[in-house]
């Protein structure tokens, strides 16, 4: 069904909506209770954040107020989609950053809700569901549509869910194809647009931190060398970090440092999940740590995900980087990892444009889908969130 071919009259589409797509589905609260040798041909090539060991690492240390909902779209006997979800209790004020004003204050009363989000609150990109390869798009999207609405009508038992998401897409859609885009829409869905993720492609040329540098004009050159010179002159130094939950105080303390000043906060960390989410990755997880002073100053964790290397969770004393480049350090550490991992792009996520933009990456657009049980406050919550500012990656070319 494409957009075209959807029906004009309000009621139509509601009736539209009611239809199964004819597939079985199982749904359950924990990855534990899903067959796993289903799941894991469902989501075979998929991210590793849709993986059993990381779903399972997230179950055992998940933010306080976070729940994990699970769902397999079956085509007879063989799985068709593999869905992901989290349940939250949102806070408008959470949502919207102080500067937004009027919006802001508004925001406390809407957008204070009950949220199903398919993805993951934790991390950027669709890590929300898998779809069967050699499957139509245009028919399992709608699956996973019809995997939401069981899951939200299977909350009603304990508690309404008013909002539910679909994240992160790449470009305006899901699959950046139209048809994947339409299948949502017809189910009530509408696409908004977020802050990008800054990429940095790897050339398979690239066997090592130096063949980086050699890419870069002598400006750009010279800077990153500079802040290597600058965090040595401060006594600093990047180490791999072990033993990640001997350090696990000190790194949740870095971690808040950065988190408490982020415009956006729907989850907080707790203190456990990056021991479990080391224990559960083994040598797809990589931490840098920057010492200073004989203590850590900083640190930045790094993701082995297929051919994507993620700069993931990452934490620095404030006032420790007043008196070295540890955030800067941090970054190309990260690019050191990646390049180690043999990946072929860094996925650096949606904050500090600028300095990524310095080391080579692009933004590439994300959006995300939104439904709201009342079809009139959802298009309130989508004004809402859109009256948020997007910020806009600027335009730097360092390499020759």
């Amino acid at each position: 069904m494409t957009a075209a071919s959807e029906p004009r009259c309000p009621i139509k589409r509601w009736k539209q909506r009611q239809l199964p797509t004819g597939l079985g589905f199982a749904l359950a609260d924990s990855i534990a209770y899903m067959d796993g040798s289903a799941w894991d041909r469902a989501t075979q090539g998929a991210s590793v954040f849709l993986g059993r060991p990381y779903l399972g690492a997230l179950e055992r240390a998940a933010p306080e107020g976070l729940q994990l909902r699970y769902a397999i779209a079956y085509r007879g006997r063989e799985p068709a989609v593999a869905l992901a979800a989290q349940l939250v209790e949102l806070s408008g004020t959470r949502m919207l950053p102080a500067e937004a004003g009027f919006f802001a204050k508004l925001a406390g009363k809407v957008l204070s809700a009950r949220l199903l989000v398919c993805g993951n609150l934790l991390s950027w990109g669709p890590h929300g569901a898998a779809l069967a390869s050699g499957e139509d798009p245009a028919i399992l999207w709608p699956a996973v549509a019809e995997a939401l609405v069981r899951l939200r009508r299977a909350e009603k038992l304990s508690q309404r869910t008013d909002l539910v998401m679909v994240k992160d897409f790449p470009g305006n859609g899901p699959g950046n194809g139209a048809t994947d885009g339409a299948a949502l829409e017809k189910f009530g869905f509408r696409a908004l647009e977020t802050d990008p993720d800054m990429v940095l492609e790897i050339p398979s040329t690239w066997k090592g931190y130096d063949d980086y540098l050699g890419s870069l004009t002598g400006k750009y050159r010279k800077a990153a060398r500079e802040i290597a010179k600058e965090a040595e002159a401060a006594g600093g130094r990047i180490e791999r970090l072990a033993n990640i939950a001997g350090e696990r105080d000190r790194l949740h303390a870095l971690y808040l440092q950065v988190h408490e000043k982020a415009r956006v906060r729907l989850t907080t960390l707790p203190p456990s999940y990056l021991p479990a989410l080391a224990e559960a990755l083994g040598d797809r997880l990589r931490c840098n740590v920057f010492r200073l002073d004989g203590g850590i100053a900083g640190f930045v964790t790094t993701i082995r995900d297929g051919e994507t290397a993620v700069g993931y969770t990452m934490g620095m004393d404030r006032a420790a980087a007043e008196k070295a480049p540890v955030y800067l350090r941090l970054l190309h550490a990260v690019v050191s990892d990646a390049i180690e991992m043999g990946c072929r792009r860094l996925s650096l996520g949606r904050t500090a444009l600028e300095p990524k933009a310095r080391l080579g990456a692009k933004p590439a657009p994300l959006a995300v889908y939104l439904r709201h049980r009342l079809p009139v406050l959802g298009s309130l919550v989508r004004k809402l969130l859109g009256s948020v500012p997007i910020e806009e990656a600027p335009e730097r070319n360092p390499f020759k």
